[in-house]
């Protein structure tokens, strides 16, 4: 599967304070994280993270070139990415959007169907696998047997009902 060169990572939500601070809604593992990272894009462009830290569920950051709280609102609703190539992840970790369109299979190789969606709860991921029937799979060990992003493929242990 061909990987994108941007991760979508949050989007602005608000401004946080007078100097041009923002406040993203994470979409990546944590806000911690996305502090990581020396960059971020908003709509193709580049801007240096000059400050970061972390808010409960959010990251409140300082972007070099946004001066004032008029600048930053102008970003306000904006998405934000990360570049690939600024992540560092640890072996065998993988970005989901990595594994969106993947072919799902169970244990025997026959076919389930395609991975369209990741439901994110506070227990575990569910996978959502479309193919004959829908199907959702807890993103846990017992039932996701191997992921091979570079592949495409998922490789489940399905039961009764699942």
């Amino acid at each position: 599967m061909e990987k994108k060169a941007y991760i979508e990572a949050g989007r602005i939500v608000n401004t946080h304070g007078v100097a041009g601070e923002v406040k993203i809604e994470v979409w990546l593992d944590s806000p911690a994280f996305l502090k990581r990272f020396p960059r971020l894009f908003i709509e193709g462009r580049a801007y240096l993270l000059r400050a970061a830290r972390v808010q409960k569920s959010f990251l409140l950051c300082k972007l070099e070139g946004v001066e004032d709280v008029n600048a930053a609102m102008v970003l306000k609703g904006r998405t934000v990415s990360v570049a690939r190539e600024d992540a560092q992840l640890p072996p065998g970790a993988f970005f989901l959007q990595d594994i969106l369109g993947a072919k799902v299979v169970d244990e025997q190789g026959t076919e389930v169907g395609v991975l369209v969606d990741v439901l994110e709860r506070p227990a575990s991921n569910i996978y959502v696998v479309q193919g004959e029937e829908e199907h959702l799979i807890p993103a846990v060990p017992a039932f996701i047997k191997r992921t091979d992003p570079e592949a495409g493929i998922i490789t489940v242990h399905l039961i009764e009902g699942m």
